[in-house]
């Protein structure tokens, strides 16, 4: 059954170890360094230099549509043999958002709102960027419900890291 992994930047490798995943996906700010574990092939890394913002801002950087269409381009090829690890830095807004769209992207024929219910059972925490989710709402042709369910889940609880998570594509 493949699964995403989620997780903060300083639980990266001792995730990976874990679950035995072959594929990560990073996505934290451009100064931020990220030490790719040795399990993971560079080619199986997709690294998105984004802020955590929903609207510019200066000296930050706002996702934009390629920045999700690689994001979707990447975990469309993955060959969900091995699981893969999605993080950012604190493992609550970025990479939550990221997990989502994964699971979006590849359970098309699947609600958006059973989706996001279940990404709210598996995290508390879970606070997904609303900007990365209404531009892959968008990609995806979901016309509006991703962005509708995330909302509907609400706000994740306060916290200064996440706990690591997983979501289940079965």
């Amino acid at each position: 059954m493949p699964r995403i992994h989620v997780c903060s930047l300083s639980r990266i490798a001792d995730l990976t170890e874990a679950t035995g995943a072959k594929s990560l996906v990073t996505l934290v700010n451009n100064n931020i360094r990220v030490s790719r574990p040795s399990a993971i092939a560079p080619e199986r890394h997709l690294h998105v230099a984004i802020s955590d913002i929903c609207e510019a801002m200066e000296g930050h950087i706002l996702a934009e549509e390629d920045h999700v269409q690689s994001l979707i381009h990447f975990v469309r090829a993955w060959d969900r043999a091995e699981p893969i690890v999605i993080h950012c830095y604190a493992g609550v807004s970025r990479s939550t958002a990221a997990a989502y769209i994964t699971a979006c992207a590849l359970k098309s024929d699947v609600d958006e709102t059973s989706l996001a219910q279940q990404l709210r059972r598996a995290s508390p925490t879970a606070t997904p960027n609303m900007h990365l989710v209404a531009l892959a709402d968008r990609i995806l042709a979901r016309d509006g419900r991703m962005s509708a369910a995330i909302k509907q889940i609400g706000r994740g609880a306060d916290c200064f890291e996440a706990e690591p998570f997983v979501l289940e594509l079965d």
